[in-house]
């Protein structure tokens, strides 16, 4: 099977140490156009397939043993994607400790299997936590981007906190709880798609039982996510930032970026998106659609168009001015003078920022206390006697 073994002392190109941890992938067509994918939380290679086939033309993976792929001149202008399963899920390893995921550590793993693979560069697509990867990728190794793509992505730390209401809280709860396939797919129905969505009828069914069936099959066939594993993605969430000047240097290596986002998304919020893809002005285009977090798949058409939009005008070296459809006004809180900076730092709208920052801390607070009520309520509830019968067995 293909791995990648990424060795305890990390650099840029990594070292191979089969001691080390071991990141599963698989690559898919061919053609010298490079495309790194990298899924989010609990999320396998497998979620990028609608993708996949919307540029590759199949999800048939590759020789196992095929690692010719490298920066080699092909006679077509075909493209050659990778996806793996980030460190804690699927077939990759699954470290113990918290402190070994941060998506700078993930960002590396990342980089070791373009090395593995002899890539050079590539396109570089990431989807929610795999977004915060993608995007720490290019602040860390800019020369080894070509384009990058956002999809359903936050700032992280307070940012992946989703907005609070019944809805929300109800889906943070049930998962939770969830300890069986069915269960667990029920949840992620709700958090991945919009309710329109699952109640659109294909024939007799709706998408709903069409999808639940696929859900349950797919975690049956790869396991429930671990406690390692899930513990320590959501800490390379929450302890996950773009600085100032990270952000600087992603703008003036100057590729292209794309950042799309599910309007009705409950778990990211489209307001940290926007925010993000304006202090990425003039290189970012923000692409909003009618669906969820997982608009990859809900509008997956549309996500496929704006994907390969984003290739062609990274390889026709299309100005970022071109490119963007956003305001300049946008971004002037990050321009990269210090004098702007100094300037804005007595504007108003900071202390609404800061504000609103601090209505969200106090909200997730709030949130925390509603959760762990209603935890505490059900173990308790769960306490109370009852009459046990003989088993049947």
């Amino acid at each position: 099977m293909p791995f990648c073994y990424v060795g305890n002392d990390r650099s840029q190109t990594g070292a191979v140490n089969k001691n080390g941890i071991k990141i599963f992938y698989r690559t898919y067509g061919t053609g010298p156009i490079k495309v790194l994918m990298i899924i989010g939380l609990a999320g396998t290679h497998e979620s990028w397939n609608p993708q996949i086939e919307g540029l590759v033309g199949t999800i048939n993976p590759n020789d196992d043993d095929d690692r010719s792929s490298g920066d080699d001149v092909y006679s077509d202008k075909g493209i050659q994607v990778c996806a793996f399963d980030n460190r804690g899920m699927g077939l990759s390893s699954i470290p113990k400790h918290k402190s070994e995921y941060t998506t700078r550590i993930m960002a590396a793993d990342a980089v070791s299997v373009m090395d593995h693979l002899g890539w050079k560069k590539a396109h570089v697509f990431g989807h929610s936590m795999g977004g915060m990867i993608a995007c720490k990728l290019a602040a860390l190794c800019p020369d080894r981007v070509l384009s990058l793509a956002l999809l359903n992505v936050t700032g992280g730390g307070y940012e992946c906190f989703p907005k609070l209401d019944r809805q929300t809280l109800s889906i943070a709860m049930r998962f939770l709880m969830a300890k069986t396939p069915e269960q667990r797919a029920e949840v992620d129905l709700d958090t991945h798609y919009t309710q329109e969505y699952l109640e659109e009828h294909i024939g007799l069914k709706t998408r709903r039982d069409i999808l639940y069936q696929e859900y349950v099959k797919g975690i049956s066939a790869t396991g429930m996510q671990s406690n390692h594993g899930f513990d320590g993605q959501v800490n390379a969430c929450w302890t996950h930032k773009i600085s100032r000047k990270e952000l600087e240097v992603i703008r003036a290596e100057g590729f292209l970026i794309s950042v799309i986002h599910g309007r009705c998304d409950v778990v990211a919020q489209v307001s940290h998106a926007r925010r993000l893809a304006d202090k990425l002005y003039p290189l970012a285009r923000m692409v909003e659609l009618p669906g969820g977090h997982l608009v990859s798949h809900e509008r997956t058409k549309e996500v496929n168009e704006a994907l390969l939009d984003l290739i062609k005008a990274s390889e026709t070296k299309t100005s970022p001015y071109d490119w963007t459809n956003l305001l300049p006004k946008s971004s002037s809180c990050w321009t990269t003078s210090r004098l702007n900076s100094e300037a804005e730092s007595s504007n108003p709208n900071i202390f609404v920022g800061i504000a609103e920052r601090l209505r969200c801390i106090i909200l997730y607070i709030f949130g925390i206390f509603v959760m762990a009520f209603e935890y505490v309520k059900r173990v308790f509830g769960r306490l109370k006697p009852v009459r046990v019968g003989p088993t049947l067995t």
